[in-house]
């Protein structure tokens, strides 16, 4: 039923042998204590009936309440050769009887002593009872405690069997998130963490699909480009000049796929950059250095590159070469979009989530309907392969980061793109 790496085993092992181990420990502990309150209470009858002889009291002069505490008691007067001021109480077993004995001085100038015995065989009877009925509990609570050790084990081990089987029977044509709400509140972030895995999945699946067929049609293109310009230069005897010319168009041609290879080369560098060791780095301080490199850009091209950044400091631990894929991407856009004379905007700010980073530009805008982050997804009559959002947004799902790109909604013309780090692996920074 259970091997010896079952998490199920191991448990009922520690619970059972716990559970065993506290009830012997309590039922002894009880035992004793029924024992000790009863020879106690006989003791304290004995040395009551020495008193009240020595006092040269009655017998039968005791509490009315209980007449029955004479029975079975013996009473004689011994002598000691030693003077002995001590009570002395012992036990002793004759004939299947027990007998409780108490040795109680009575005059100490003829050195006798008062000689109490008493037969507590009931008593001894009534504890022995006790024992086997404490005895047959404890086999009761023991059976009780594993048959709820096996009931408590698989109410334990259910959640991590649903999850195990949903993850078993998944291949990357299906693929479910888990309901989260439907497992206990401390299975809870390890379904959230599964869903934020296979969503990353089925983005990295998708994604995956759509860039070997847009790669395909993209160099499908140019090599017909080629192949139809040579067929056609082909076709008849021409000048040095137009021979020249076929070259450049196909140079041009080869240029472009060169570009295009390029760009897929950095999707493996990206994914290799993904199994880097994360390190520790002040998000602001990498912002601010950032922003001064492309502020130079920003001036030739015409355009201003204002900055804004709050707090002070935002320490993150991950792979810094995977912000900065996101940032320079965004800031490479936005000053590419942005017209002449007009400017991009590089700011950070606090959120719920975490650091929310934004780039705003005074662009054309995008359309919103289009999935921008797809392969080969191309906005605007700029230049470009179409993989630098791409790239972002795997770079983005490594960190465990949100990325998102809208249009501007302050009746200016431009977009805003943002990245949201998440502050579980975060802190801030204190103000200077």
């Amino acid at each position: 039923m259970f091997t010896k790496r079952s998490i199920r085993r191991n448990f009922l092992i520690q619970l059972i042998f716990a559970s065993a181990s506290l009830i012997f420990i309590f039922s002894s502990f009880l035992y004793l204590y029924i024992e000790n309150s009863i020879y106690d209470e006989k003791h304290q009858e004995l040395i009551q009936y020495a008193k009240n002889i020595a006092n040269n009291q009655s017998l039968v002069q005791i509490d009315p309440d209980t007449p029955d505490t004479v029975l079975g008691i013996d009473v004689e007067i011994i002598h000691i050769k030693k003077l002995n001021q001590d009570i002395d109480l012992y036990e002793s077993t004759k004939k299947r009887h027990t007998y409780l004995t108490l040795v109680y001085p009575f005059n100490f100038d003829e050195l006798s002593y008062l000689k109490i015995t008493r037969d507590i065989t009931p008593t001894k009877k009534l504890l022995a009872k006790i024992l086997r009925y404490i005895f047959i509990i404890n086999i009761v609570g023991f059976i009780l405690v594993i048959v709820y050790a096996i009931a408590l084990s698989k109410m334990l081990i259910t959640p991590i069997q649903t999850i195990s089987s949903r993850l078993s029977n998944m291949n990357e044509h299906l693929m479910r998130p888990i309901k989260v709400k439907e497992l206990p509140e401390e299975f809870e972030p390890l379904g959230s963490t599964i869903n934020h895995l296979i969503a990353r999945i089925q983005n990295f699946v998708k994604y995956q699909k759509e860039l070997f067929i847009g790669t395909a049609h993209e160099l499908k293109t140019p090599l017909a480009v080629i192949k139809l310009k040579n067929q056609v230069t082909l076709i008849k005897k021409r000048s040095p000049e137009e021979y020249i010319d076929a070259l450049k168009t196909t140079n041009k041609t080869i240029d472009e796929m060169n570009i295009i290879v390029s760009n897929i080369l950095n999707i493996g560098r990206q994914e290799g950059a993904q199994l880097e060791k994360p390190v520790e780095v002040d998000v602001i301080a990498f912002l601010r250095e950032k922003a001064n490199d492309f502020k130079l850009l920003a001036e030739n091209d015409g355009k201003d590159l204002h900055m804004h950044f709050e707090p002070n400091g935002f320490m993150a631990t991950m792979q810094v070469s995977l912000l900065n894929q996101i940032v320079q991407n965004f800031l490479q856009n936005a000053i590419k979009f942005t017209e002449k004379d007009k400017s991009v905007t590089l700011r950070s700010c606090q959120s719920e989530y975490g650091l929310l980073i934004e780039v705003i530009d005074e662009g054309c805008g995008i359309d919103e309907s289009v999935d921008l982050f797809a392969p080969f997804k191309r906005q605007g009559n700029k230049s470009g392969v179409g993989l630098g959002l791409f790239l972002a947004k795997s770079a983005a799902d490594a960190l465990g980061a949100k990325i998102n790109i809208k249009n501007r909604d302050d009746g200016i013309d431009g977009t805003i793109s943002s990245l949201e780090i998440n502050s579980k692996l975060s802190c801030l920074l204190p103000k200077r």
